[in-house]
């Protein structure tokens, strides 16, 4: 296909709207991390049950949110549940900065999961349904570059709006200062501003072609093509669409990710999700004050050691936007899952041996970066681009929720294993299960850059059909 064939600029303005829903899943997500020393102080928290269950009870939403995603996609499309999680998200952010009890501020910060749960799972599939299969990886890794941008815009506001806070502060301090009383409370209503752009463009944003035609809609698909494409761009992309859903006519039910076709890539789907999760970045992200804190650094100096690793965050990620078509999806996330086992192995060397402060912050940021430029990227993109046509909606919706899963299950032990292994051995753990995703993506991960969605469908299907009869003979 010709790039004269395109209207890139089109399809740029439309990736880069739904995109928002990732800046807003980033934003939501790492705002807490900074706002924590304040609202616990303000609202008396100090039992670490509580403390773990205000860090945590988002991702009850974003499993909620996750799970209805697969429904909402097949039922709704993916437009009316994108517009449904900014409404989400601005709910959210008034709501958290408003609170008045814990139970609210809880409350407020399950809803905002639920739309981190939906935009998660709808905006990379958006994006990969409207993208040319040749530039495909690098449209949907822009939804990991907003997320990005979002966590670091949380950093950010976090860092303007805290006061500085005076060495060796008491608890009564910090609930009588201004961060305790007011800052926590801007850090989080800063998301309203861009949760209502996110709101507001979604109106001007098409329905996907793939879905429009799923739901007996050629019509209104053709002429969203015609806009994204010529007039023989959009005949050849409608044709291949017809192609795949005319193979399969049944009710699509999560019994349909069962049959032997679907189900192996539901699995390599599945276990890439939890992957990208139980490789433990998140945890750097989390828990980013406990870890520097360990390492040497006081509040003030962690604040600054937070932004530091959103930068390199962004940074990383901006590289890996070309990376993503060039070098492939596989080769990045063997790259990625090899480069983690060594950092986290010196990690947990230099919290075994003693050594604090910046050769840990230095580490640190090295496994983030490899991150960044691989398996944060990669996992969105084969999320959205693996799962057959028919039931892409429902299979994405549990990729996802297996996503949130693990990642509460790792944001939930973090604490435990930090106590009972200690920083050496969980960084330790996280550098095992490194090492073991590597041998899964080698053995099961097919290469998947420049191939259409329809193509991808039809050569998976073949290596199933390879595998079957060979299995059957080995038995």
């Amino acid at each position: 296909m010709h790039n004269t064939e395109l209207k890139m600029g089109y399809v740029w303005t439309i990736c880069l709207v739904a995109a928002c829903g990732g800046l807003l899943f980033g934003y939501d997500w790492v705002v807490i991390g900074g706002a924590k020393p304040f609202y616990e102080a303000y609202f008396g928290i100090t039992d670490p049950a509580l403390s773990g269950w205000a860090m945590s009870s988002a991702l009850v939403g974003c499993v909620f949110g996750a799970l209805c995603s697969g429904w909402c996609a097949d039922k709704l499309g993916r437009r009316i549940p994108l517009i449904a999680s900014a409404v989400l998200f601005s709910a959210s952010a008034w709501g958290t900065a408003m609170a008045s009890s814990f139970d609210m501020f809880v409350v407020y910060r399950i809803v905002g999961g639920v739309g981190i749960g939906l935009a998660s799972a709808l905006s990379p599939m958006y994006i990969a349904e409207v993208s040319p299969a040749e530039k495909r990886g690098r449209f949907v890794a822009v939804n990991q570059l907003t997320i990005v941008i979002g966590v670091l815009a949380a950093q950010l506001v976090n860092l303007l709006i805290a006061e500085p806070v005076t060495a060796g502060a008491t608890h009564q301090v910090i609930v009588d200062s201004w961060n305790g009383q007011t800052g926590w409370r801007w850090m989080f209503g800063a998301e309203l501003v861009p949760a209502l752009a996110f709101l507001v463009l979604m109106f001007v944003v098409p329905e996907s072609p793939r879905w429009l035609m799923k739901a007996g809609k050629e019509a209104q698909a053709r002429k969203t093509l015609e806009r994204i494409g010529s007039t023989a761009y959009a005949t050849q992309t409608l044709k291949e669409i017809a192609q795949t859903l005319a193979k399969d006519t049944h009710r699509v039910s999560y019994a349909t990710l069962l049959q032997p076709q679907v189900r192996p890539v539901v699995i390599i789907g599945m276990v890439l999700a939890i992957f990208q999760q139980w490789c433990g970045i998140n945890v750097i992200f989390n828990y980013a004050q406990e870890i520097f804190a360990s390492a040497g650094f006081d509040i003030n100096g962690t604040l600054k050691s937070i932004v530091a690793t959103g930068v390199i965050n962004l940074v990383f990620t901006l590289a890996a936007l070309p990376l993503v078509d060039k070098i492939g999806r596989r080769k990045l996330m063997l790259f990625g899952a090899s480069g983690l086992t060594c950092i986290y192995v010196l990690i947990a060397g230099a919290y075994a041996a003693g050594i604090m402060g910046w050769p840990v912050l230095v580490l640190v940021l090295a496994a983030i970066a490899i991150y960044a430029l691989t398996l944060a990227p990669v996992t969105w993109v084969l999320l959205a681009e693996i799962f057959p046509n028919r039931v892409r909606g429902l299979a994405m919706s549990l990729g996802t929720l297996a996503l949130w899963i693990a990642c509460f299950l790792l944001t939930y032990t973090f604490p435990l294993l930090n106590a009972g292994l200690g920083a050496s051995g969980s960084f330790l753990l996280y550098g095992v299960i490194c090492a073991m995703g590597w041998i899964y993506i080698q053995r099961n991960v097919p290469e998947t850059k420049g191939v259409t969605l329809e193509a991808l469908e039809e050569r998976l299907a073949a290596q199933h059909e390879k595998a079957t009869p060979a299995a059957k003979e080995a038995h």
